[in-house]
């Protein structure tokens, strides 16, 4: 038996309750591993609270990413005792996932965790840092280069910090957007130099506008992403991984036929075995490890389900991990 939290259908939607699950109860898969160390995500808390309908089958565990160490292993890529880190592929959705003390996962979802970073620094990082670091590489693939001036919408939250840290430490000239400029002092704290008002792109802009950026990183989605597509640079890229702000995205092709900005898509959930080992990878080198615990805090795993609607409220800043068994190396 081990603790979970554990989503089950109701008449007018779903309920999570903290229990005991027995481990017959885990998904067929030919990984079984001890989960150290999950998190919270925006995603976790939709699921969570029933405010989307992100649970695709019931009963379900959430937690959409966990790092632990391998208990039993059917795939000669692992072995009982090696260290993984496990982000997307539906779990907390599709598959049970890691705010449980057990996971059984196929082992094509794992990755070897660096040796430089701890199975709690890689729930710091979690798919919010990873898939910060693929929109740092989506950019770099089209040419936006260190010294550019390049804009991080929703940074306080997890992507956003991450981002914030991840370009600053190679170079770039970074301005962060949020909407509490009670965030500006962390913010500068990453390595931000410019702090943006999310209301300067709040509101319906004109189709082209100043060039500003030569790359960005957005969160947001909706009428922001479409004001930031507007003030991109000639040959700019955009690196749009959310939808914070909402899904439609009113702009027009102005940015992409008169000034060639490049609207860049990234996906952390079904990413590539190859991309993925590349972006953590690159997390162990280009992460600053110490400025990662500055955006990091702690809720025990029976906390989990009353933090769950702060994250709906755009209450919650940097990364939030929970330890399940934070004893294990």
């Amino acid at each position: 038996m081990f603790e979970a939290i554990l989503i089950d259908k109701t008449e007018t939607g779903s309920q999570a309750r903290l229990t005991q699950v027995d481990e017959a109860q885990l998904p067929e898969a030919n990984v079984q591993i001890n989960v150290a160390w999950s998190t919270m995500n925006y995603k976790d808390a939709l699921a969570i609270t029933g405010a989307s309908p992100v649970v695709r089958s019931f009963p379900m565990v959430p937690g959409i990413d966990f790092s632990g160490v391998v208990e039993h292993s059917d795939d000669p890529a692992f072995n009982p005792g090696d260290r993984v880190v496990l982000n997307g592929w539906g779990v907390g959705e599709k598959h049970w996932g890691g705010l449980a003390g057990k996971a059984r996962v196929p082992g094509e979802w794992l990755v070897p965790l660096p040796e430089a970073i701890d199975l709690k620094r890689a729930m710091a990082i979690g798919t919010a840092g990873y898939t910060a670091m693929l929109c740092v590489m989506a950019i770099e693939k089209h040419g936006v280069i260190p010294g550019d001036d390049v804009l991080v919408t929703g940074a306080a939250g997890g992507v956003g910090s991450v981002a914030v840290s991840i370009l600053s430490s190679l170079g770039y000239r970074v301005a962060a957007m949020t909407g509490r400029q009670s965030e500006a002092g962390y913010l500068t704290s990453l390595g931000a130099e410019t702090i943006v008002d999310r209301a300067e792109y709040a509101q319906p802009g004109r189709p082209l506008a100043k060039e500003r950026w030569a790359g960005a990183v957005d969160v947001a989605g909706g009428q922001v992403l479409a004001n930031v597509c507007a003030a991109m640079r000639y040959r700019g890229t955009v690196a749009a991984c959310g939808l914070a702000g909402g899904m439609a995205l009113p702009v027009t092709v102005a940015p992409f036929i008169l000034r060639g900005v490049t609207l860049a898509g990234v996906d952390s959930v079904m990413c590539p075995k190859a991309e993925r080992l590349e972006a953590w990878r690159r997390l162990a080198h280009d992460l600053d490890l110490h400025k990662l615990d500055a955006v990091t805090s702690e809720i025990p795993l029976s906390a989990v389900i009353e933090t769950a609607p702060k994250f709906l409220e755009g209450q919650v800043r940097g990364r939030t991990i929970v330890p399940i068994a934070p004893e294990l190396a």
